[in-house]
């Protein structure tokens, strides 16, 4: 029986369609954080948070599309921060 190629990427499964930039995302993996889609960073997709902030990356199967609710409040969330300054 022949030893498998430490070398060789292991078996895949169908690949996600790639989002818009800008598309609102939720990170299940860190408390369901909504962020903003701003493109693919190697295996990952990069969100930058939605009032501003360091963008982080997560893994496609852990992200997931924002919920109409949750595009609210985050959209609510970003013009309070403009009105406070906080946002560009």
């Amino acid at each position: 029986m022949p030893v498998p190629d430490a070398d060789v990427p292991a078996q895949e499964g169908p690949r996600r369609p790639i989002p818009t930039p800008g598309t609102l995302m939720v990170d299940t993996r860190i408390e369901n954080r909504v962020g903003e889609f701003r493109g693919v960073a190697g295996p990952y997709w990069s969100l930058r948070p939605v009032c501003g902030g360091i963008e982080w990356e997560a893994a496609p199967e852990f992200v997931r599309s924002a919920t109409p609710i949750e595009r609210l409040g985050a959209e609510n969330a970003r013009c309070n921060a403009r009105s406070r300054g906080d946002v560009l």
